[in-house]
């Protein structure tokens, strides 16, 4: 097997996967810590944080990390999640010395030069305000913050503009030091890369990282409810959802796949339903989230002011049909398009990369693709009709619909049906 695993004293988790026909590397590292983290008065600190990331540090000016690494063809960026934050290059395999350098060097050393923080948070002020200019992005906000109201994994990832403007330094340097520990913490390379080196080169950069596990979270408490908001807009977006599950709950694949079957593609029921024999929108898919302890399970559209509500009827009656007459070929058809998203995932250092160190800040182990792909063949027709009962069973929908006044109460309706199950 190519990929090798060993723990630093400080209990950080670095992994490899060694791609000998690779000319290059991709690395990173990964923070067990994100949005879901934040206290009340630290809301958007997470990203903040990783925007802060290359904006310089004790030995390296912004211009130097961003010089440093294009100088020998690499490229730099980070994300930040609900759960997890990361920093990843891609360099050439004679470069990983230099690119997991500068990794180490921005988390174990940044400056935060109060010039440099200013001119960030008016950045993500920026950012703040394309969302809120983007309603098919806003929507997911609002779903999320209603099915999670009131708790930290219900809040946006990028903050307001009142809280980001607010964060100096020591905040940023107090929520680092509280979350980014040792134990939450997986460096992870894939390519062109040899571990026992990497290893060295991890272990000498990192040590002075806390060898505490962070604090625990709170267990997540799915609310539900229904969020209309009235807006100037040509379509109503609409998302329902339903209360889904963790990605360690033995049921993630077959609501992945129940996902698929039900707008996972161009013949998925509602592309086929709703698109292409109704013509009531141009785009319509549904999705599964997972998290440590609990998931979402939605469906988004945008549409007409007037189509609004057979639409969201539409979709309520697939999501009570769906677990009394899905077929094998529906199924088959999804568990074909999971795999195929995998395998092909894999031809990609960088998925590499992230897979690894995903798995091991979720499962604490390495979880070979065939465990993988046998899991996904397992789910049959009783399995995707069992799970998709105890979605609509539980009765308490989240609904969030964003445009028209006259678009939102026929979306409300619908969802009725779904909570009187």
């Amino acid at each position: 097997m190519s990929v090798k695993v060993s723990t630093l004293d400080n209990g950080i988790t670095v992994v490899t996967d060694s791609m000998p026909h690779l000319g290059t590397a991709s690395l990173g590292i990964w923070s067990g810590a994100g949005a879901r983290d934040e206290r009340e008065d630290e809301h958007g600190i997470s990203h903040l944080l990783e925007h802060m990331a290359f904006k310089g540090t004790r030995r390296r000016s912004a211009r130097r990390i961003a010089e440093e690494i294009e100088q020998v063809g690499g490229d730099i960026n980070a994300a930040t999640s609900v759960e997890q934050t990361s920093y990843n290059v891609r360099v050439l395999g004679e470069d990983v010395t230099l690119g997991l350098d500068i990794l180490s060097d921005i988390l174990t050393e940044p400056a935060f030069a109060p010039e440099e923080l200013e001119r960030e948070k008016n950045v993500i002020v920026q950012e703040i305000g394309s969302v809120l200019d983007t309603p098919d992005d806003l929507v997911f906000d609002l779903f999320q913050e209603q099915a999670y109201a009131g708790q930290a994994i219900g809040r946006s990832i990028l903050g307001t503009p009142q809280t980001v403007r607010g964060f100096g330094r020591d905040p940023l340097a107090a929520y680092m030091a509280r979350t980014y520990r040792g134990p939450d913490m997986v460096v992870a390379a894939a390519g062109a890369v040899d571990h026992d080196s990497f290893l060295e080169e991890a272990s000498a950069r990192l040590k002075s990282i806390s060898p505490e596990a962070k604090p625990k979270l709170p267990q997540a408490r799915y609310e539900g409810g229904v969020r209309l908001e009235a807006r100037d807009l040509e379509q109503v977006h609409v998302l329902i959802g339903l209360e889904g599950c963790a990605y360690t709950n033995d049921d993630v694949h077959a609501l992945q796949v129940l996902s698929g079957v039900l707008g996972g593609g161009m013949s998925s029921r509602l592309f086929q339903d709703v698109r292409e024999e109704r013509g009531l929108c141009y785009s319509i898919y549904a999705f599964h989230w997972s998290f440590a302890d609990t998931g979402l399970f939605g469906v988004y559209a945008g549409t007409d002011t007037g189509d609004v509500g057979e639409l969201s009827d539409a979709v309520v009656d697939q999501l009570l049909r769906v677990g009394e007459d899905v077929t094998e070929t529906e199924v088959a058809r999804a568990r074909a398009q999971m795999k195929v998203g995998l395998l092909a995932a894999l031809e990609s250092s960088g998925a590499r990369a992230e897979q690894l160190a995903r798995q091991i800040l979720g499962f604490g182990r390495v979880i070979p693709v065939e465990e993988i792909v046998a899991k996904v063949d397992a789910v049959d027709v009783g399995a995707v009709q069992r799970v998709a009962r105890a979605l609509v069973g539980r009765g308490k929908p989240t609904l969030t619909a964003l445009g028209p006044k006259a678009g939102l109460d026929p979306a409300a309706r619908a969802v009725e049906r779904l909570a009187a199950k």
